[in-house]
């Protein structure tokens, strides 16, 4: 944790688990938790990342546990968290943002990147709803994103499925609100991970901050600051609706 960083206590010992934990705002996520002192879970497909990952916080009085799971096969997530058991919080988190040109779009690619960035969230959380009840309630954090709103090219699938999770969250808050299971939706601004430098410049970034009314640089523990709080039970009124940490972009 940073030295200013909250502390949730309602977070203690509660069963977390983030869908692609491995790096990025997902990494960041499960740190957060793990600093919570929760018991954290996440699922990847980049099986060397996530292991440094987990062997970085081996020190914690609770160390995260790494499942390889493709979220793509209902079949994987099935089986993933039948071994995981019960769980209070989900952080449906894991996209792939890849460029792609609206023409070169077959529907087979569409398919693939629907379960990619939307399909798995639904199934994931149909996984992790009968324990909440159980539980008596529970918290699902949904990861938007900004660019549908900005109308961004080179990312209509993706976009397309972004568009849906927050009306999925709209929908699961509702259905799910009588058994105190709060459903909430991030969108995250341009953050700076490893991958977005794939896409920005340096001059790129310089007009990024132009465009914020923050001049300053969006980092995962933004988001992952977010999160913690949505999931905790001082969130405990806030469902249905989308959280932004986007620095003011206009």
């Amino acid at each position: 944790m940073m030295k200013n960083d909250a502390l949730y206590p309602s977070l203690r010992g509660k069963r977390v688990v983030v869908t692609g934990g491995g790096s990025g705002i997902g990494a960041a996520l499960v740190e957060a938790f793990v600093g919570q002192g929760a018991n954290v879970h996440f699922l990847d497909i980049l099986v060397a990342e996530a292991r440094a990952l987990a062997d970085s916080l081996g020190h914690a009085d609770a160390p995260p546990k790494f499942h390889a799971c493709d979220l793509k096969s209902p079949d994987e997530i099935s089986t993933t968290f039948e071994k995981i058991g019960p769980v209070e919080i989900l952080v449906n988190n894991a996209a792939n943002d890849d460029r792609h040109a609206f023409e070169d779009v077959t529907a087979a690619y569409f398919d693939e990147r629907i379960a990619v960035n939307l399909r798995h969230m639904l199934l994931c959380a149909r996984q992790v709803v009968p324990g909440m009840r159980s539980a008596g309630g529970g918290a699902i954090v949904n990861l938007g994103s900004i660019s549908w709103h900005l109308g961004q090219s080179q990312l209509s699938v993706y976009e397309t499925a972004k568009a849906g999770i927050e009306g999925m969250t709209r929908a699961l808050a509702r259905e799910l609100g009588p058994d105190r299971i709060r459903v909430t939706c991030i969108v995250p601004g341009n953050v700076k991970t490893p991958r977005q430098s794939l896409w920005y410049t340096p001059e790129d970034e310089a007009k990024l901050l132009t465009m914020q009314c923050l001049p300053v640089r969006i980092e995962p523990r933004d988001v992952a600051a977010l999160a913690l709080f949505l999931a905790s039970d001082n969130a405990r009124c806030c469902t249905g609706h989308n959280y932004w940490v986007d620095a003011g972009w206009r």
